[in-house]
């Protein structure tokens, strides 16, 4: 964040771009923004982020039905729109997406908003967080977001950080998250909380200026945020009889890798702080949100991917306990299949179920 800033004091042009290093632009993407900016300055807008695959640099074209969204845990997640919003823009798809989070990592405002919004809190380390609080900040105190179709922007999507936290990233994340939380949510942050109990006992600095800020642009509560932007957010229950949780092979974890419907989930070190890490295995599923793991093939060694759940029989798995130390196997319900982490470079497939493999082995915990 503090890096971000001395760029955009170095800055001379009336429009900022924040763009990770590890991207790659694409044709004509910078026109799109900077036309919605001009059209209205309080409008903050992303491209679609393409993926660009870490291990062979192929490109690959992400939906352009995605929005980012986040759980209680607050952590992002890539959501699609519902069918309703998919209709509608299949009319016109060059229509700018409202989206309730960015990724925070590519984005475009306009240099005068950016100050008057106060900037990034710099307070923050390192990375993670900082989405979050730009999001709530620009959403409740008069602004907008948007992913804009006409702009592409390929990123790779790296397997681990390329540097150090101090302190580990757990606690960074939850440094970061708990000053988003205190400084915006108002008393919805208890979710968060119940959520993730474990960064209550995270400090999070002094915020008074932060707050000092909220109240100066005189910003809505996060309750209109709630009805106005994120209404799909629902207030949790706590009743759910699947609770979400890690599947874990050591200290790796299943993860949608920001990825969304028909595409590969992969493993991902553990980070204890659900996201696209947050999967729930029913008495019939293994599901993250509203998409559940599914067979592509009846042949072994062929790919898993998230598919919207629809009861279908690809998408039904059992857990399989024995005496074994070293975790569960997850079988297919009819099938002797399981979910096999062998070609995890790649994806988790479905192989022949083998006891003896510890690429089969998973372990379940709640968060």
């Amino acid at each position: 964040m503090r890096s971000r800033v001395k760029g955009a004091e170095a800055a001379i042009a009336p429009v900022l771009t924040f763009l990770d290093s590890h991207v790659e632009c694409n044709k004509d993407w910078l026109e799109p923004l900077l036309e919605r900016i001009d059209e209205d300055k309080t409008r903050v807008v992303c491209p679609i982020i393409d993926v660009i695959s870490m291990d062979t640099f192929h490109y690959i074209g992400a939906s352009s039905d995605l929005r980012g969204g986040f759980d209680w845990n607050l952590v992002f997640k890539w959501e699609y729109l519902s069918p309703g919003e998919r209709a509608e823009r299949a009319k016109d798809p060059t229509q700018p997406i409202r989206t309730p989070m960015i990724a925070g990592g590519l984005f475009s405002i306009d240099k005068e908003y950016f100050y008057h919004l106060g900037k990034y809190d710099m307070a923050m380390d390192v990375w993670g967080g900082e989405n979050l609080e730009i999001s709530f900040r620009v959403w409740q105190c008069g602004g907008s977001l948007e992913i804009i179709p006409c702009s592409r922007v390929g990123h790779v999507f790296r397997k681990r950080h390329p540097y150090t936290f101090p302190g580990g990233s757990g606690n960074v994340f939850a440094r970061n998250t708990r000053r988003a939380a205190e400084v915006w949510m108002d008393e919805y942050k208890s979710y968060y909380y119940s959520a993730v109990p474990l960064a209550k006992a995270v400090p999070f600095g002094n915020i008074d200026e932060r707050l000092a800020l909220r109240e100066k642009l005189h910003c809505k509560p996060f309750s209109w945020y709630l009805s106005h932007v994120y209404p799909e957010l629902k207030i949790p229950s706590f009743s759910s009889s699947s609770p979400a949780g890690n599947i874990r092979q050591g200290p790796l974890c299943l993860d949608t890798m920001g990825r969304g419907a028909g595409a590969l989930p992969g493993l991902y070190p553990c980070h204890d702080t659900g996201g696209n890490q947050d999967w729930s295995l029913t008495s019939s599923a293994i599901k993250h949100h509203e998409f559940c793991l599914t067979l592509s093939s009846d042949v072994p060694g062929q790919p898993l991917l998230m598919t919207v759940c629809e009861n279908s029989p690809h998408q039904e798995w059992r857990r399989i306990d024995d005496d074994s130390d070293s975790g569960s196997m997850l079988k297919h319900a009819r099938l002797s299949l399981c979910v096999d982490s062998r070609h995890s470079a790649m994806g988790l497939t479905a192989e022949k179920c083998d006891s003896s493999l510890q690429t089969q082995r998973w372990t379940l915990s709640t968060i």
